[in-house]
């Protein structure tokens, strides 16, 4: 089948969605296909330019292709959005795709956006209702949690500037790992930093600053980096605990009662398997079997950027070439971010419908 077929049929599942989500009480909303890039940059970081299509104009400064609707919506939200609130939306998003030529760099979503402060019935709503649209296809459902491993890394015995470190490459998982190490011992300082520690005066005989940073800012990471030298190791207990909880591949009420003994060593983590907790009782209390609900550790962490708790995807079963099917999570630190420090707790998914049709012109 061509790409015109599957996104004709698509275009008609989309719709049947939308009007499911509109007679469950979300409100219709739009974005702009061009957004600021200056937001995005703001919350991602240079990293964005790698994922989403950047161009210039002579008023605006420089503009995106939405990569997606949660951040536009989220903006329009904190403006003058009530609560509780539920939004839904179809349009199409923009992705650069460096590794898949087959992949699509444009493709069609339906969303589901839930500001609520109920955060385990909330997550549990987001869940049920897209593995609800999502009818019979032969899909496995995977979840996790970015906010235990958050929780995780804060209670760590070591410096707020490690533990920033850290929680920066959370979406990085080979970063994240080497700073793990690097930071517990297990991997050597680069000579070229040792090297440059060693001397009394690093800067004295550098050249006049050039470039984008400031003698001072220079001198502040010199500053942050003899910091980070002069600091203890983070505990081999700690380590290990941290790749326990990154190994993790089990049923979720199996995950709650090991994350319930690994809090016993973990304090920090306490508060955040307590929300598993109740997060479990809410989705069964929608008719989700969490009896045989997938949970992993280190689900979620190639995602957005933003995604702080709850995460969950759906997957081809016979289609692993496909990416996820429909994928969510729980966003309360950007609400804040693009609430000017007031944030609101919510949670969000989409569906790309496209893929769906995919499987169903393909079964």
């Amino acid at each position: 089948m061509t790409r015109s077929v599957y996104r004709a049929e698509g275009r008609a599942i989309g719709e049947r969605c939308l009007a499911a989500l509109r007679a469950a009480g979300a409100a219709p909303v739009d974005a702009d296909i061009l957004q600021p890039a200056s937001v995005l940059l703001d919350l991602y970081g240079e990293d964005i330019r790698g994922r989403a299509y950047v161009t210039a104009d002579p008023l605006r400064g420089e503009q995106m292709l939405r990569p997606d609707f949660t951040v536009p919506i989220v903006r329009r939200h904190m403006e003058d959005g009530a609560e509780p609130a539920r939004y839904t939306y179809m349009g199409a998003v923009f992705r650069q795709q460096e590794v898949d030529e087959a992949r699509a760099t444009e493709s069609l979503q339906v969303g589901y956006e839930l500001f609520d402060r109920d955060r385990p019935r909330a997550d549990a709503e987001v869940f049920a209702t897209i593995a609800g649209l999502l009818g019979d296809a032969p899909l496995r459902a995977a979840t996790g949690d970015i906010g235990i491993l958050r929780a995780a890394v804060l209670g760590l015995n070591t410096t707020d500037r490690r533990k920033a470190a850290l929680l920066r490459h959370l979406w990085r998982p080979r970063r994240f790992r080497q700073l793990l190490d690097r930071f517990g011992g297990r991997r050597p300082v680069p000579p070229a930093r040792e090297a440059l520690l060693a001397q009394v005066d690093p800067v004295a005989d550098l050249p006049p600053v050039m470039g984008l940073r400031s003698a001072e800012e220079i001198a502040f990471r010199l500053e942050a980096l003899r910091e980070d030298a002069a600091a203890d190791p983070i505990s081999v207990t700690e380590l290990e605990l941290i790749d326990a909880l990154l190994a993790l591949s089990e049923t979720s009420p199996n995950v709650l009662a090991y994350l319930r003994d690994l809090s016993v060593d973990m304090p920090a983590i306490g508060a955040a398997v307590d929300g598993l907790s109740a997060r479990l009782d809410a989705l069964a209390a929608r008719g989700v079997d969490v009896e045989a609900l997938p949970f992993e550790g280190s689900y979620g962490r190639t995602s957005m950027e933003y995604y702080d708790g709850f995460v969950f995807g759906f997957y081809a079963e016979s289609r692993p070439d496909l990416p996820p099917v429909a994928t969510g999570g729980r966003y309360d630190a950007l609400t804040a971010v693009l609430g000017g420090g007031t944030g609101v707790p919510a949670v969000g998914g989409v569906i790309r419908p496209e893929l769906l049709a995919e499987l169903e012109v393909g079964a």
